[in-house]
């Protein structure tokens, strides 16, 4: 337990001072491989999910992409989504962390199974302090930051409801282009 504790509170630490940064515009980019990001960002979410009767699924990420971002903020915008996952997906249901990668752009997906997005519209969920369920444990604030996050790494968030079953949201960023060593023959 104290393990979890202390797992959840560096979770929360690193989300703030992730949050912290962007208002100061604070940017410090670098090159970020996925696959070792997602395995970062998982291993506090992993506990949270069991603490809350909640499978977390993760699918691999393909070797080599990588993306050019603020690791602090991007961790922070990866963590307010998924601690939004936990909190609203039914019990007994899943939670998916996958990344989908194109030619140019990297996708990070995190899917609920919230039972679908309350009507109105879904630009609303990214407004500061709106808290559009009975749940008012957080301050309203985590949408927003982490759009603010994702735009701050020249990236985008989007929400896509799935009617009955939950809702997906993405964050879409920029693929970095590693450079490949000329060999001269």
């Amino acid at each position: 337990m104290l393990q979890r504790s202390l797992l959840a509170t560096r979770g929360l630490i690193e989300r703030s001072l992730g949050e912290v940064r962007l208002t100061q515009g604070v940017q410090h980019r670098e090159p970020i491989q996925m696959s070792a990001f997602i395995e970062e960002v998982t291993q506090a979410a992993i506990l949270e999910a069991g603490a809350r009767g909640i499978t977390f699924t993760v699918i691999p990420v393909v070797d080599g992409v990588t993306v050019e971002a603020d690791r602090q903020v991007l961790a922070a915008v990866i963590g307010n989504l998924l601690q939004n996952a936990f909190k609203f997906t039914r019990p007994l249901t899943t939670v998916t962390l996958r990344v989908g990668v194109s030619t140019e752009r990297v996708f990070i997906d995190v899917e609920d199974e919230c039972g679908g997005l309350p009507a109105g519209k879904v630009e609303e969920l990214f407004s500061p302090f709106q808290q559009r369920s009975t749940d008012r444990t957080g301050l309203g604030l985590g949408l927003a930051f982490s759009r603010w996050g994702a735009h701050a790494n020249n990236g985008e968030l989007h929400a896509r409801n799935l009617p009955g079953k939950g809702c997906i949201f993405t964050v879409d960023l920029p693929r970095y282009a590693v450079a490949t060593p000329v060999v001269n023959v």
